[in-house]
């Protein structure tokens, strides 16, 4: 094994280690990553990728405005939907607003991007996304991100999701 392949294992192993207390999904892709590829070099854009995204996942959200716009109740329109909304939300995020580390595993949503430029910092995703005017982004269970404004001007994001009601669930 070369000096370059050893030093690739140490860093990739202490990593790992660093990355299972704050994301264990994001090293287990790692762990896949490394088999995929012996000399290391994809998972060390993978761990590099994860780490910065394991760093953000404490952070809080900061210059975001968040407004429901809408939502409906799907246990009173559709059976087996109990304690679920569809709901439609604006985020407004000044230049350097971040929308915290968020999971979707149990909430799928669509955003839209209707104005300004926003980053998206995703875990099965080695360089950030950047979504532009007009793009719109699928999330799903597999997805765990943030985001950030690096723009210099407000984005505007229409979000629609199906939000897991705990409240509503409880009272039925």
């Amino acid at each position: 094994m070369s000096t370059r392949s050893l030093e690739s294992v140490i860093a990739y192993n202490e990593g790992v280690d660093l990355l299972l207390m704050s994301s264990p999904k994001a090293a287990s892709a790692l762990r896949i990553a490394v088999q995929a590829d012996p000399e290391f070099e994809l998972a060390r854009v993978a761990l590099a990728c994860a780490l910065v995204t394991a760093d953000k996942a404490g952070e809080t959200a900061k210059d975001v405005k968040d407004t429901v716009l809408s939502s409906v109740d799907l246990g009173q329109e559709i059976p087996g939907f109990e304690g679920r909304k569809l709901r439609t939300r604006m985020l407004v995020i000044q230049p350097g607003g971040i929308v915290p580390w968020h999971s979707h595993q149990d909430r799928p949503a669509l955003i839209y991007v209707m104005e300004g430029t926003v980053t998206e910092y995703a875990s099965n995703c080695a360089v950030p996304i950047v979504h532009k005017t007009g793009d719109i982004s699928t999330e799903t269970k597999e997805v765990s991100h943030w985001w950030k404004n690096t723009g210099k001007t407000v984005a505007k994001l229409l979000s629609s999701d199906v939000f897991h009601d705990q409240k509503t669930a409880s009272m039925e």
